[in-house]
């Protein structure tokens, strides 16, 4: 699938420590690489659903091959990451579905990250067990 001569449209998506680069090839039979293995074998349930409800969303799930390369956070954090991902790219693609993916959420960096570990507690928040004697 990856041929160096196609072109393709890139984007970068985030969620907690995931990161994916999207790499988007228009005129595709609609097959999906992450990280060298088809999207199914990669994700599994709603993680697939989740990871495309950007082109569902704009019925192009069959219009595009699209290789991932997505690193770091555990695989729900992946889905998201590259959902965000294909959704900036699509916006590079065409504006006309700004409208819709920002409705959707797609295209906000949820920025909602692991909290630090506070001195004296097990956790982030965390307290040490209480003992009454």
């Amino acid at each position: 699938m990856t041929d160096s001569k196609r072109q393709y449209f890139y984007g970068v998506g985030k969620r907690k420590n995931a990161i994916a680069r999207v790499r988007v090839y228009e005129e595709g039979s609609g097959e999906v690489v992450v990280n060298k293995h088809p999207i199914a074998k990669y994700f599994v349930g709603v993680q697939i659903e989740n990871a495309l409800a950007a082109l569902a969303l704009t019925d192009k799930k069959k219009s595009f091959d699209i290789e991932v390369e997505v690193q770091g956070g555990g695989k729900s954090a992946q889905s998201d990451a590259v959902r965000h991902g294909i959704s900036r790219v699509l916006l590079l693609m065409s504006p006309d579905y700004r409208h819709v993916l920002k409705q959707a959420g797609f295209l906000r960096r949820d920025s909602r990250i692991k909290e630090r570990k506070k001195p004296g507690l097990h956790r982030a928040r965390r307290a040490p067990q209480f003992s009454k004697r």
